[in-house]
């Protein structure tokens, strides 16, 4: 079963109603997330990180405004770790099998750049995991943490690989007739939703995904290696 979207047509399908994607699909892997206990050894939300223990853990750099003291000492938190095994492909930069993605728990709401605005101010680790031999084994808390409603407090979750093969977001193709042509099939698929180039989960390789802005360059934020093109999160 597709845990990513169950309703997404096969790669099969979507190029026979549409044959000018055929040049189109990446291969790519979606993680999708099962509520769990996960240890740092897993792939996970929300779980612990394979951190070595001589290494700081990275705080926020930009003053919050709703602290009393507007110190920008809050501690990040661990949102995503994937292992290479769980989504092998030529996206890893060389010698690293381990991705880790940390970010600040609460709103900023203009911070500097490269981070964007209203977004977690993240960081990201790329190792190799034989190099950490001795593990971090109680990170700092966060002073503060946004109301749940923000989202940026992720619920601990273990993380199930499914390959795909991804398209290009319709707004992003090269040709008109064929922008036309993927917008009209996406309407009458499914109940009109783009299930051909949204999937929910985390997604290595592949296509972009712009269903939130639109077409536009970004500047990427140190060591966030061009995976703002790769990993993505779902609905």
């Amino acid at each position: 079963m597709d845990l990513t979207n169950n309703t997404r047509p096969s790669t099969e399908e979507i190029i026979a109603a549409v044959p000018g994607l055929a040049p189109y699909p990446r291969a790519a892997v979606v993680l999708a997330s099962e509520h769990g206990e996960p240890t740092v050894h897993q792939s996970s939300v929300g779980g612990p990180l394979l951190w070595p223990a001589d290494e700081p853990w990275p705080h926020c750099g930009v003053p919050d405004e709703k602290s009393a003291s507007g110190s920008p000492a809050s501690a990040m938190l661990a949102v995503v770790q994937v292992y290479r095994r769980d989504a092998p492909g030529d996206w890893w930069p060389e010698g690293k099998d381990v991705f880790q993605l940390l970010w600040c728990p609460n709103v900023h709401w203009d911070p500097p750049a490269p981070q964007a605005d209203v977004s977690p101010v993240a960081e990201i680790r790329w190792r190799n995991s034989a190099d950490v031999t001795r593990i971090l084994g109680s990170p700092p808390l966060p002073v503060r943490q946004e109301d749940p409603g923000y989202g940026y407090s992720p619920v601990p979750c273990t993380l199930i690989p499914v390959p795909l093969l991804d398209f290009p977001y319709a707004q992003g193709l090269p040709d008109a007739e064929l922008v036309e042509s993927v917008l009209e099939y996406v309407e009458a698929t499914g109940d009109g939703n783009d299930v051909i180039t949204y999937v929910a989960g985390i997604k290595f390789g592949g296509w972009p995904s712009w269903h939130l802005t639109g077409p536009v360059r970004h500047t990427v934020p140190h060591l966030w290696r061009p995976v703002r093109s790769a990993v993505h999160r779902g609905k």
